[in-house]
């Protein structure tokens, strides 16, 4: 079986989506949708700098652009799973057919500036905890009145709140955990995002979502939603709720998949994937970050799709 992953914020380098427009009519369709996002997308996506795509309000449509324009190559069968890490859920929604591409990108653009203004109303942030036993690790970051906002698996946990509250926290880390502060605006996936997911209601209220055509795993809980209005109604109330990337990962195993292809920019959840599936064998895999990895794209797509 295989499984097809939008990645999330964090994932963008600079100039990742310059390969891409040597593609026929990339470029056309980059123009349209950045009319969509609100962006310039095709600067975001070759010129722009490491600090300018750092930019919440920039980064999220560019990451889901960046998937659904890399998806389009794609023969995928009805069979297959699909699922997204944070705003990657937006690129998900639209490869499982919930979304139209331009909903997506429009969502994508709402989300993030609204997600970029909620971070200015307070000082919040995030670190990462690297090992540790999970349950004595979220015991102790909500200790200190943190929120466990990402549970990505593969021992990685990511606490989120108050500057104060994470600098207490680094100060009394849990047992053999590391902690490393990230570079984000803010705690995103916590309640100080909730001016952010009112805002993308009222976008989403004006929406149009089918059922999904391909299984579509959920960051809420890792389950499979079968309804358009419920997976609207859950990206939207995903910005204030934690990522579960640990229980998509889970359901992964549950449904045997044995192949994976990672949409661009590509990487990051294949390394989560290898590490948490490394006991049971790790599916085989390819992360598309340029269309050169496409023939290997297409060739897993072809096997695998057999298997099923």
């Amino acid at each position: 079986m295989l499984a097809v992953l939008s990645p999330g914020q964090g994932s963008q380098k600079p100039g990742f989506l310059t390969p891409w427009l040597d593609l026929p009519g990339a470029a056309d369709r980059l123009r349209d949708w950045s009319g969509h996002a609100g962006v310039d997308l095709i600067h975001l996506g070759t010129e722009a700098d490491a600090e300018e795509i750092k930019d919440t309000a920039r980064t999220q449509p560019l990451l889901i652009a960046a998937a659904l324009l890399a998806a389009e190559h794609l023969p995928l069968a009805g069979s297959v799973v699909v699922a997204g890490h944070s705003v990657g859920e937006l690129g998900a929604a639209s490869v499982a057919g919930v979304l139209p591409a331009e909903a997506a990108i429009t969502l994508a653009g709402v989300r993030g500036r609204a997600m970029a203004a909620a971070c200015a109303l307070e000082q919040s942030g995030m670190s990462a905890v690297l090992g540790g036993d999970p349950d004595e690790v979220v015991a102790t970051i909500e200790k200190h009145g943190l929120h466990a906002a990402n549970r990505n698996g593969a021992g990685q946990i990511v606490a989120a709140g108050s500057l104060e509250g994470l600098a207490a926290f680094a100060a009394e880390p849990p047992e053999k955990a590391k902690i490393v502060a990230l570079k984000v605006a803010g705690a995103f996936h916590t309640p100080y995002m909730a001016p952010a997911e009112s805002e993308l209601a009222a976008a989403a209220a004006g929406i149009e979502a089918h059922d999904p055509g391909r299984t579509l795993l959920s960051n809420f809980d890792g389950t499979a939603v079968t309804e358009g209005r419920e997976v609207l109604r859950r990206l939207v109330q995903q910005v204030t709720s934690p990522v579960r990337w640990d229980l998509c990962m889970n359901t992964l195993k549950e449904l045997g998949v044995t192949g994976i292809i990672e949409l661009p920019p590509a990487g990051t959840l294949a390394g989560l994937v290898k590490r948490e599936f490394r006991p049971i064998g790790v599916p085989e895999t390819v992360t598309l970050n340029t269309p050169d990895d496409l023939p290997a794209a297409l060739d897993l797509i072809a096997r695998h799709s057999a298997q099923q």
